[in-house]
């Protein structure tokens, strides 16, 4: 039994339960979609409207500030008002925010607005909609799996086909947005009936300050988990965000949609390699921390490469190897602390595992700003020597700080994925 607004309700199997997760799995689709919709757009903005790169960087920045907070704070948000009503109140700001992107013709200020809500929309449905496919799956770890997946394919796919539509249809861009829009609205309606099952299993009880201090202190959280966790999206913002405007010159007739594809590579990448990590790795090294690390430089090499040559498929190529990095590095990420913090302080340890990986979404600002002293291709390479050099740190400090406790048992993807 659980309750909400102090009405005990019971968790009751739904007749349609795999519709209702399919469903559920929808909203995250759509939350991705929308979240990454405008890396397409942004090239139909340069090409039509003469947006600069700065203009871009600074509007895919906005939607940082929204994301975040909205991503720490969505479990906790759905615990008091239910994931239900917040999951369908954020597919309603998602869908406003396409409509309200479909006018960035119009007002530069609209576009703002509409990444903002955009953040928050994504941030409140990975997080509530997440834990609302844990409860419709009780006794498996099938709805944390499928959130996943369901994350990925929406982040992935949504700009394809935003991609996709501006390139071939009237109105570029326009109609990707109420495309968008239009299936944010199908999905409100359809999860109306879906049960909230608002009794899920909770995050352990909070560990004593001591311990949760003694986690985030951790030799090998503050010397290899740390450095490398900004590399998880300053390889995914590189990729897709920095690199194509490079060669849009080389695919001028189909500039969205190669943008679209970029974005889809990088991410499906990402996705497939994770449960690469896991083999990998191996407690008491940080085996699966480097090659990360590793895959992350070869990446940035590629991409220096790719914008002093101005070639499509090297910029292809990067993205293959920074949308692997990604994916390696925030498996190996999640596996370290499962192993090196109790219980109790997994939320603390893993929210600031999440605000650090999420500084990264930062890069291709302070690209922008750096590029009027230097050029992308040495901008890009000195990103390479620092991301080695913390390579260096993190080998020489996982030597030193070995760890593995093998009385206790790997985390539960449950445990890992929650939000504080």
């Amino acid at each position: 039994m659980s309750a909400i607004g102090g009405v005990p309700q019971a968790i009751t199997a739904s007749p349609g339960a795999r519709t209702d997760r399919a469903l559920v799995a929808a909203a995250l689709v759509a939350a991705g979609w929308g979240a990454n919709q405008f890396t397409p757009l942004s090239v139909v903005y340069r090409l039509e409207a003469g947006w600069s790169t700065m203009s871009v960087v600074e509007v895919f920045t906005v939607y940082l500030a929204g994301l975040v907070p909205a991503l720490l704070l969505g479990c906790r948000t759905a615990d008091r008002f239910g994931h239900r009503r917040v999951v369908r109140i954020a597919l309603a700001i998602t869908a406003a925010g396409s409509l309200a992107l479909a006018l960035a013709e119009v007002s530069g200020e609209i576009v703002v607005a509409s990444r903002l809500a955009t953040g928050v929309a994504a941030g409140l449905i990975v997080s509530a909609g997440a834990a609302w496919l844990r409860a419709l799956s009780p006794g498996s770890d099938r709805g944390a799996r499928v959130a996943v997946y369901a994350t990925g394919a929406g982040f992935a796919l949504g700009p394809l086909l935003a991609g996709t539509l501006a390139a071939w249809l009237p109105a570029s861009s326009v109609v990707p947005c109420l495309v968008h829009g239009a299936f944010a609205l199908l999905v409100l309606a359809l999860t109306a009936r879906i049960p909230e099952m608002c009794s899920i299993p909770g995050p352990p009880p909070a560990a004593p300050v001591s311990d949760r201090w003694s986690a985030i202190t951790h030799p090998r959280f503050v010397g290899i988990v740390l450095p490398a966790s900004p590399a998880i999206f300053a390889a995914v913002t590189v990729s897709y965000v920095v690199l194509p405007p490079f060669v849009l010159d080389r695919v001028r007739d189909h500039a969205p949609l190669f943008s679209g594809l970029v974005a889809a590579v990088t991410l499906l990448v990402g996705l497939a390699v994770q449960p690469l990590a896991a083999k990998i790795d191996r407690p008491g090294s940080a085996r699966a921390t480097l090659v990360a690390m590793g895959t992350v430089v070869v990446g940035l090499l590629l991409g220096a490469l790719a914008s002093e040559e101005v070639s499509p498929l090297l910029v292809l190529a990067a993205a293959v190897f920074l949308g692997a990095g990604y994916g390696l590095t925030l498996e190996s990420g999640l596996a370290e602390i499962g192993r090196l913090a109790p219980p109790g302080a997994l939320p603390t340890v893993s929210a600031l595992f999440q605000g650090v990986a999420h500084s990264g979404f930062l890069a291709p600002l302070l690209l922008a700003v750096m590029a009027r002293s230097a050029s992308y291709p040495e901008l890009l390479a000195g990103l390479a020597l620092i991301g080695f050099i913390l390579l260096v740190g993190a080998a020489v400090h996982a030597a030193r700080h070995a760890h593995h406790d093998p009385s206790r048992p790997d985390p539960t993807p449950q445990e890992l994925t929650w939000e504080e």
